[in-house]
């Protein structure tokens, strides 16, 4: 697994493919389709890592991603083609778009016309809902996914490597509250080796930060999952699916519902 590695979609409408998470997804990349752009550097990003450079193109405008998006939705729907879902995803962070709320609102609008009962979903790794904006949109969405690695700071600064030094545990736990049981919380679950540093958010004194920050957050639900493809950073290891339950049946003893992916 080479450190460049790098899988990025090279358009802004993508698929739709089959979510382990989400059932058929149609993916909207808001960010370039020849680089990344982030505000977090996983060790575990599919993208890789940031240092590949954000690449040539501009990010789409709003209406681009209008056009683009109501031009597919269209042609599936004559097709009969199911969806299941609309997620936010692709080479980086969505919410870092300017325009996130317009193009927020523009989609549920086309899913009314065309998909009705599909769900549309963002996946972010939540550095941005301390914007009032960003966060109002992501309030208004079907499933509002936003992301916590670890409760314990040097950990979390270890997995996701985040720009902002601003950027802290405390503060985004404090700032997912304002979601209580609208959001839902998606955990990594990882262990291995970085540049000499052990990596693992496994130990039992992690697992009882997580539960008590997930306590204080009151998500809609957890969602705990594991590596499913190559990453950037080599010697990362998955977490078997028995120890993710294990790990899982923990969270739901303290009264969270948790989904195991």
């Amino acid at each position: 697994m080479p450190k460049d590695q790098t899988v990025l979609f090279h358009s802004t409408i993508f698929g739709p493919i089959h979510s382990r998470r989400l059932g058929v997804s149609l993916g909207i990349n808001l960010m370039p389709d020849d680089g990344k752009v982030c505000s977090f550097d996983c060790l575990y990003c599919e993208a890789g890592f940031n240092a590949q450079g954000r690449g040539t193109t501009p990010l789409p405008t709003a209406n681009e991603v209008a056009d683009m998006l109501e031009a597919r939705l269209r042609t599936m729907s004559e097709a009969g083609e199911p969806l299941d879902v609309i997620t936010f995803s692709g080479n980086g962070e969505p919410t870092l778009h300017p325009a996130f709320p317009e193009i927020i609102d523009t989609t549920l609008k086309l899913r009314d016309r065309y998909y009705p009962k599909a769900k549309v979903s963002v996946l972010s790794n939540s550095t941005r809902i301390f914007n009032p904006e960003v966060a109002a949109a992501l309030k208004r969405v079907d499933n509002n996914i936003l992301k916590l690695d670890s409760a314990v700071e040097d950990t979390m600064r270890l997995i996701d490597r985040p720009g902002s030094k601003d950027f802290t545990v405390e503060r985004v736990v404090e700032a997912l509250k304002q979601f209580e049981g609208q959001a839902i919380i998606q955990t990594m679950i990882l262990r291995g080796e970085h540049d000499g540093q052990i990596v693992d958010n496994t130990t039992p004194a992690e697992v009882d930060a997580l539960i008590e920050a997930y306590r204080k957050i009151g998500p809609r639900e957890v969602m705990l999952y594991s590596l499913d493809r190559s990453t950037p950073a080599e010697k990362l290891v998955k977490v078997p699916l028995e120890e993710l339950r294990e790990i899982a049946a923990r969270v739901e003893k303290a009264g969270i519902k948790t989904q195991v992916n």
